[in-house]
């Protein structure tokens, strides 16, 4: 996934950073570099929020032509979709854990955006979810 970044100049210098569709992600830096390289830590700290509130995460907009992107992890990604499908069938931890055969607190393992997580595991909670993984070079 790939979130678009709109860098603002400020009159006194810098450029603020924000991202369309995910509000909570501000942050600024005195160079395009600095701001850049500040953009994603602001945009991952966003992105607690949404998996803090078990809120569906909005998917990234498209990249304009020569707009820059912040590229988030596969496994990252593999876990905003993981959440977004559980928030759209109103499924708990709880009741993934039951169809996987596991504890709820496995299960939020999976969904928490500072546990490393295997993406056989992802994939598997995708899979209870009558969903499918797939993985492709471009």
């Amino acid at each position: 996934m790939q979130y678009p970044v709109t860098l603002t100049p400020e009159a006194e210098g810098g450029y603020v950073v924000t991202f369309p569709g995910i509000p909570e992600a501000i942050t600024q830096g005195e160079t395009v570099e600095e701001a850049l390289s500040m953009a994603r830590e602001a945009l991952e700290t966003a992105l607690e929020f949404y998996f803090d509130d078990k809120r569906a995460v909005p998917l990234p907009s498209a990249t304009e032509c020569g707009q820059h992107a912040v590229e988030l992890p596969p496994s990252l990604s593999a876990k905003i979709l993981l959440l977004n499908e559980m928030v759209l069938q109103h499924i708990r931890p709880a009741e993934l854990a039951r169809r996987l055969h596991t504890t709820p607190q496995k299960i939020n393992r999976l969904t928490n955006l500072r546990h490393t997580t295997r993406i056989d595991g992802i994939d598997a909670a995708l899979r209870a979810l009558g969903r499918r993984m797939e993985i492709r070079l471009t």
